[in-house]
């Protein structure tokens, strides 16, 4: 059943970045809510490499393909922060122009990325796993809780997105957010390890469906 489920994510997340880019102007390719098609790339290569590890096989192949899982999200994923600040930028609330909000951003950003090479991905050492049907490498280490990098990114994404809503009237991205971090957070009696993975693509439904109303500048401070 897993398989099935993360080749469907795989799938969602292709066609959430094709429509993602549907439409989108070249002024706005180079502004912070564009790192959102980064972490949807990803979260395709996350769930992909995972949906079909049964078929490439234990070895060191898929060993290596699942690190790079890792590493891409010690790096990618922190950019949500630059993602959610940009939302306040780009939808004109005056505040949120300032250079020490863009330089903090940015510090902050660096620092979750520094928080999870050197917690998570630099002590990493992976063995086989396979459940529910699904193949992949896993850290040897058990996970005593959420690694602190999501905290303090998830601290943000709700933050922002309730600013957002309050200047904007737009509630969908903190809807997601918030969805995202209960779901996270309130174990599920299935018996698959995938389907938690359904409230990560809600919020990145919510996070693109954001950045469709900023290409069309339909999402502004009132």
């Amino acid at each position: 059943m897993d398989t099935i489920l993360y080749l469907f994510f795989t799938a969602a997340y292709i066609g959430l970045f094709i429509w993602g880019l549907i439409g989108i102007k070249k002024k706005d390719v180079f502004k912070w809510t564009s790192f959102v098609y980064l972490i949807i790339l990803a979260l395709i290569y996350d769930n992909g490499i995972i949906g079909i590890g049964r078929w490439i096989g234990e070895g060191d192949l898929l060993e290596t393909l699942n690190l790079l899982r890792f590493w891409t999200h010690a790096f990618l994923t922190p950019l949500l922060v630059l993602f959610a600040v940009g939302t306040l930028k780009e939808s004109g609330i005056a505040w949120a122009q300032k250079k020490w909000l863009t330089i903090s951003a940015i510090i902050y950003t660096l620092i979750l990325i520094g928080i999870e090479i050197w917690l998570e991905a630099s002590q990493l050492t992976l063995k086989a796993e396979e459940e529910y049907g699904v193949l992949r490498y896993v850290s040897t280490e058990e996970a005593s809780g959420p690694p602190i990098m999501i905290l303090l990114v998830t601290l943000v994404l709700i933050v922002t997105s309730a600013i957002l809503w309050k200047k904007t009237k737009w509630p969908v991205f903190f809807i997601g957010a918030i969805i995202m971090t209960i779901g996270s957070a309130v174990p599920i009696n299935v018996e698959s390890g995938a389907v938690t993975n359904a409230f990560e693509l809600f919020l990145l439904f919510t996070l693109i469906w954001t950045k469709r109303r900023l290409i069309k500048d339909k999402l502004q401070s009132k």
